[in-house]
């Protein structure tokens, strides 16, 4: 049975990294729900603007590493980095709708089924999951049908939103999923820049056969969009990727569960929404349920072909040392 890739050790840096991380996606919910344009919009910009931040420290610093994704086996990689943008754009197409269709709990708590999804992509990919993973699937989905049934029976609007958030956490656990495949062997700045560039060119299609407006908005709305960019993006997502070389895609989505208490106060106190009475137990069988679930979801077996790259291989490469 092939054995687990190697990861380094965890150290000061990539705690601090993913504590950096949590507490900057958490503030993702509510500013969605507080800006005054469409989900799509707002999910462009994040990105586009994100990547135009990271394109030029690329171009400068990580020429060669991007030239390699193009080339021989690091053409792999490159996959995976576009597959990782798409996989993106798909969460954001259907998680930021969701926060401005039901409330900012709720939509964050859904979206954090996202521990359940990776489970099962961990068991198609042939690992194998202890029964206390299939019970904390269980809980959280029994969580996740309570907190929906909830919305239904106060509005469709609502409801709609439930489900898109549901579907969101699917897509953030197969963009997690790609992105632990790529970061295994190429730079954070690198991932990124591919990632968010790919992600904002779909959302960007998206938006023009859709009709969605992309200007003219009001100071306040880009205001949301700039604080989304330098917290959720910048300080979120890309501190989740960096921690990616020394932890699992599993304890990544584990730890993005702590985004829900941290989105629902920020909600409350900010927005004044205040998660209905009926739909709380739900919401919390749903963090309780999918952090149960990812924590006992260690990998025991690595994925086929998991690094396409032999280590010798792989050290030939420049520019390949993790941020």
């Amino acid at each position: 049975m092939p054995t687990v890739p190697h990861r380094p050790p965890l150290d000061v840096l990539t705690v601090g990294a993913l504590a950096l991380a949590v507490a900057s996606v958490s503030s993702s919910a509510p500013l969605v729900a507080f800006a005054a344009a469409s989900a799509l919009a707002v999910a462009f910009w994040r990105t586009a603007l994100s990547a135009a931040v990271l394109g030029p420290v690329a171009l400068t610093r990580r020429r060669a590493e991007l030239r390699a994704l193009t080339v021989g086996p690091g053409r792999r990689e490159g996959l995976y980095c576009v597959l990782a943008g798409v996989a993106l754009a798909a969460h954001f197409a259907t998680w930021m709708p969701s926060a401005q269709l039901t409330s900012v709990a709720a939509a964050t708590a859904l979206g954090a089924t996202q521990p359940v999804w990776q489970g099962l992509i961990a068991r198609w990919q042939g690992r194998r999951l202890p029964a206390a993973v299939w019970a904390g699937i269980a809980v959280a989905v029994l969580g996740a049908a309570l907190a929906t049934g909830a919305d239904f029976g106060v509005s469709g609007r609502a409801f709609a939103g439930d489900l898109l958030a549901v579907v969101g956490g699917l897509f953030a656990a197969v963009y997690t999923a790609f992105g632990e495949r790529a970061r295994a062997s190429i730079s954070t700045t690198t991932y990124t820049t591919v990632c968010y560039g790919v992600c904002a060119l779909v959302l960007l299609v998206v938006c023009l056969v859709g009709g969605v407006r992309l200007h003219g908005f009001e100071g306040t709305t880009w205001l949301a969009i700039l604080g989304l960019v330098a917290g959720a993006q910048l300080l979120g997502h890309s501190m989740f990727n960096y921690a990616l070389h020394r932890v699992s895609a599993t304890t990544v989505s584990v730890l993005i569960l702590l985004e829900a208490p941290g989105a629902a106060v920020i909600g409350w106190v900010w927005l004044g929404q205040l998660p209905r009475p009926l739909a709380l137990p739900g919401l919390a069988g749903v963090v309780l349920g999918g952090a149960r679930a990812g924590r006992r979801a260690t990998p025991v077996a690595a994925p086929a072909d998991p690094d396409p790259l032999g280590d010798a291989e792989r050290a030939r490469r420049p520019g390949d040392a993790p941020d």
